[in-house]
């Protein structure tokens, strides 16, 4: 077999080259379309390359079976010869003498190109097993997408993301360098069901940010979140006054606008039974829609009313688990959600009762805004309890709000903590707790 150097600024890319550069012993034809710098003969067992590749065994069936030559012409650019070298000797022995992540990278390329899958297979083994860094997990989503999407390369593809995903699993930590992040690598941070965030209207502020930081141009910017960032959002998990601003946000196409927000506002309707199930069939996708990400701040369901007076109902579920982890003196917030243009929260607290003598539950409503703000409202605390399943109103008042201040219940359900989490509990149908709080404007 005969290797033909070509220069490397003949202007070919290597599809260009690996379609139309094999040449038998008398296919001169276009040599003079690039600058040769030399050749070089190799001696190689063509059962052995065509066994291992069907790149190979096609160039050798093709070439060599109805006459009685004896070697092929191979071209390639010079700076594929010692890849190429290293593939030939892997091809012989199963092994590779390079160590180095650059080398492994030429070699796993030239394995593409010429279809040696096991060569693959090894390359990208042997890269995973090297110490990961932001630079290289960067450079391996970096590779040609032929590669990319070879069966053998998704393990260290695999990896590369998990490890993004896990650097910047808090990126408030990392806020600008995850903005100077390119494309793919925002992809697997956001990609995560691991995600530290507030809550999903910050991802969209986020990603929305990067968007416009790197494709300034409005029309590049939609083309991207058509085809590539609106699925790292999960839209229905969103805030209904945030799906509002995405329904007037320039950078969305209208159409694709208006298909995330309807998708968000029926999964958002949805039993949670049916939730569930829809977050289940997401299970192994690369983007999950409805599954919900571990948000600082819980997601609430809310339906609002203007008549007869301005009243506000909320829901808020909350996992056995996450119950669990707030003893002896955790609490949780949900998202904010908004009545006659004030923003208000509900907390959910473990915390000693009146007398100091047992842990309980307690749940607890508060104002966002700080200062001199006033706002009196009437709410209604309920829970779902065994075993009809319906609402049960727990506790219900009054109360006129300044900035920055909550009113609530500290124990919520009159019962110790130890009742309330125990295995009988009738609080927790199918392992969640459902909570409604109902807010009225009093007049």
């Amino acid at each position: 077999m005969a290797m033909v150097e070509e220069s490397p600024d003949i202007g070919l890319n290597s599809n260009q080259i690996g379609n139309d550069s094999i040449y038998n012993n008398d296919s001169s034809k276009n040599m003079d379309c690039s600058k040769v710098l030399r050749v070089k003969t190799i001696h190689i067992s063509s059962p052995i390359l065509a066994a291992k590749s069907p790149f190979f065994y096609k160039l050798f069936s093709n070439g060599m079976k109805e006459s009685e030559q004896r070697h092929v012409t191979l071209r390639i650019h010079a700076s594929e010869e010692t890849a190429l070298l290293d593939l030939l000797s892997f091809m012989y022995s199963n092994t590779l003498s390079t160590t180095t992540p650059t080398a492994l990278l030429d070699v796993l390329m030239a394995a593409d190109k010429f279809e040696v899958a096991s060569c693959m297979r090894y390359c990208s083994r042997l890269l995973r097993n090297l110490p990961m860094t932001c630079e290289s997990a960067l450079l391996y989503l970096d590779l040609p997408s032929s590669v990319l999407m070879a069966d053998a390369v998704q393990p260290l593809t695999d990896a590369a993301k998990q490890f993004l995903a896990v650097r910047y699993k808090d990126i408030t930590k990392f806020q600008e360098e995850v903005l100077n992040l390119p494309l793919t690598g925002i992809e697997a941070v956001f990609s995560s069901d691991d995600l530290q965030v507030a809550s999903e209207d910050a991802v969209y502020d986020f990603v929305l940010k990067w968007a416009r930081t790197h494709y300034p141009k409005l029309e590049e910017r939609r083309g991207i979140f058509a085809t590539r960032l609106s699925r790292v959002i999960r839209f229905p998990y969103m805030t209904c006054r945030k799906l509002k601003k995405v329904l007037t946000c320039i950078d969305f196409d209208p159409e694709l606008a208006s298909k995330v927000v309807l998708e968000a506002l029926f999964f958002k309707s949805e039993m949670p039974h049916r939730q569930r199930a829809l977050a289940a069939e997401e299970a192994n996708a690369t983007y999950r829609r409805f599954v919900e990400r571990a948000y600082k701040y819980r997601p609430v369901k809310v339906v609002e009313f203007e008549l007869p007076r301005q009243q506000c109902v909320v829901y808020l579920d909350l996992k056995r688990e996450e119950c669990t982890h707030l003893f002896p003196a955790g609490r949780v917030y949900s998202q904010a959600f908004h009545l006659g243009g004030q923003g208000f929260f509900l907390s959910a607290h473990c915390n000693m009762d009146q007398q100091s003598s047992f842990h309980c539950f307690g749940l607890f409503l508060g104002m966002q805004e700080r200062g001199s703000v006033t706002f009196a409202v009437d709410y209604e605390f309920a829970a779902r309890s065994k075993p009809t399943e319906d609402y049960v109103s727990k506790y219900k008042g009054n109360y006129t709000f300044t900035g920055g201040k909550a009113v609530g219940y500290r124990n919520l359900f009159g019962i110790p903590w130890t009742a309330f989490m125990s295995d009988d509990s009738i609080y927790f149908i199918n392992g969640i707790l459902h909570l409604r709080a109902e807010l009225t404007i009093r007049q």
